[in-house]
């Protein structure tokens, strides 16, 4: 676990531990709760940071959980999780699968993308540009984390992670069905007074599909560049163009914004990313101005930045040697014979269907027992998710 000295994101002071569930600010002693090991310092939420550690202080865990997991970000526009549902899930989250997980949080469309990420090519193309300039980084830090996609991968490969996250829910699904109990997690708002983790002891700084959501983008990004310090090295991908009609909600930004932003920065187009991992390939990077047409910018910067991208053969976009790997969930029973890609909803079938690496008829089998390495018959068949590496609870 990565140790971050956590600070107020109302006063800037230094938080230290109060109890085993709570956190204090060691000048103004205002308490912040922990759930899980997971840091509730969301601004603006007093109320509810109150009753969270009522209920903590009073032994009553399961129901300030079930509290939290109802807390959304502003961009939410679905129906309140229902309290009898989040009920069920606290009580059995050791024996729920991640599918029980997202139904019953409500997540509806946004459980759809979460559920299949493992194989969208936004997701690889993330995967690929970390790739392209990976250098061995001992420790990672992903602000808007989500459940831990990213966290998993890099997880796996030995490396010290933490997320943050502005929405509660997904760091404690992150926790328990994703990346367990050794990735530090942090919930809390980008908008905070105060960043709660200035100095941050990490290598690698992560955003991935979520920077054009913010607000203060530059100031942010100072943050995080912060985090990464002097010898570190930043990694966005997928931050929407605002010259390009997209499917997501947020504030997205202009090719002159992402010049303007990261001067430093090697900057591509996502679907040349995900392209370079189909072919094999090193993905090249483009002036900002000859990318006015995608759809989305990814960009890597900062002084501990690799100068020149690699070919994408066997790193992060690669499962481990002996990995037992699954069908592709999107793939269900073809009463032709073998398996066809059902989608789980017309928009994810119109953002991602021209776009997928996957063919959209499959002969299976179900599992594959990975051997690892170029000359595996099944090589071109993983590289292009038809076959993936899932959570073991899935």
């Amino acid at each position: 676990m990565i140790p971050f000295d956590l600070l107020s994101p109302q006063t800037g002071h230094a938080l230290k531990a109060d109890t085993q569930h709570s956190l204090r600010d060691v000048v103004t002693n205002a308490r912040w709760p922990v759930v899980d090991g997971i840091p509730y310092l969301r601004t603006g939420r007093d109320a509810l940071v109150a009753s969270t550690l009522a209920l903590l202080d009073a032994g009553l865990h399961d129901r300030a959980i079930i509290g939290l997991l109802v807390d959304q970000d502003d961009w939410w526009t679905g129906p309140p999780a229902d309290p009898l549902d989040l009920h069920h899930l606290v009580r059995d989250r050791d024996e729920a699968s991640l599918r029980d997980a997202v139904r019953l949080l409500g997540w509806g469309r946004v459980g759809d993308y979460f559920l299949h990420r493992w194989t969208d090519p936004t997701f690889l193309a993330g995967l690929t540009l970390l790739e392209a300039h990976w250098n061995d980084p001992v420790c990672v830090f992903e602000f808007a984390c989500g459940i831990g996609h990213y966290l998993r991968e890099m997880q796996l490969r030995g490396v010290k992670v933490a997320g943050a996250d502005v929405v509660f829910a997904k760091l404690w699904v992150a926790r328990h069905w994703v990346v367990g109990e050794k990735a530090q997690l942090v919930c809390f708002d980008a908008g905070s007074p105060h960043w709660p983790i200035p100095g941050a002891p990490v290598d690698l700084v992560v955003c991935n599909d979520a920077f054009y959501f913010l607000d203060d983008k530059p100031a942010v990004l100072e943050c995080l560049r912060q985090n990464a310090g002097d010898d570190g090295w930043l990694v966005l991908s997928h931050i929407h163009n605002s010259e390009r009609p997209g499917f997501s909600a947020g504030r997205a930004v202009s090719a002159e914004e992402i010049e303007e932003l990261f001067p430093d920065a090697l900057v591509y187009d996502d679907d040349e990313l995900t392209r370079a991992l189909v072919e094999k390939r090193a993905p090249a990077p483009q002036r900002p101005a000859d990318l006015r047409h995608v759809e989305a910018f990814s960009v890597v910067a900062g002084a501990g930045m690799r100068p020149a991208p690699r070919a994408i053969l066997d790193g992060l976009t690669w499962p481990s040697e002996g990995t037992a790997l699954r069908l592709n969930p999107l793939y269900e029973p073809d009463p032709a014979g073998g398996y066809a890609v059902s989608w789980p909803s017309e928009r994810y079938e119109a953002e991602y269907a021209s776009r997928v690496t996957y063919p959209l008829h499959s002969e299976g089998p179900e599992t594959l027992d990975w051997v690892g390495g170029e000359q595996s018959p099944h090589e071109d068949r993983v590289r292009r998710r038809e076959f993936v590496d899932l959570p073991e609870r899935w």
